[in-house]
């Protein structure tokens, strides 16, 4: 024993007796502990899909419109409907300078719906899952992820303090 111990145990010279109390202080804490894993393998399948979809078309007819008309300033362009008008205006020289609206450009817009079809490729993924030992190595058979039933879970960890 060391001097610290003898003098604990000693009675004090006046008839007290001195017990120690000791305390035990308990740290919880959480180990983790590698059950096994899984391996994740990614297949690309192509297939060929036929697609159906409108497709629009606009088409312009440009129609000349004799006018002729005197104007003392130039028309703006208007739109009436599908059809937007132009002017074309001209100076003539004659006695009298004037503006004389010679033709209007009408645009109609015609439309159209035609269906187009192409064939496409589209990729589709599938996966296989494998079930590994702490080790590495494939416990089970690959099955595809779309029709593979779901795998039993793996064992929960165990608590250290013993709950769970």
């Amino acid at each position: 024993m060391n001097n610290d111990d003898d003098r604990e145990q000693a009675p004090p010279s006046d008839g007290e007796v001195v017990i120690p109390v000791i305390e035990e202080d308990v740290v919880p804490g959480v180990e983790s502990v590698k059950t096994g894993g899984v391996r994740v393998v990614k297949h690309v399948e192509k297939r060929i899909r036929r697609i159906d979809t409108p497709l629009l078309h606009e088409d312009v007819e440009v129609r000349r419109v004799a006018v002729n008309r005197v104007v003392t300033e130039a028309p703006q362009v208007r739109k009436q409907g599908d059809t937007m008008i132009v002017p074309v205006v001209e100076e003539e020289i004659v006695v009298t300078k004037r503006l004389v609206l010679k033709e209007e450009i009408h645009l109609i817009k015609h439309r159209t719906t035609d269906r187009f079809q192409k064939t496409v490729e589209l990729d589709r993924e599938s996966a296989e899952v494998r079930r590994l030992d702490p080790s590495g190595r494939v416990l089970d058979t690959p099955r595809p992820a779309a029709t593979a039933k779901p795998a039993a879970r793996l064992p929960r960890r165990r608590s250290i303090l013993g709950k769970g």
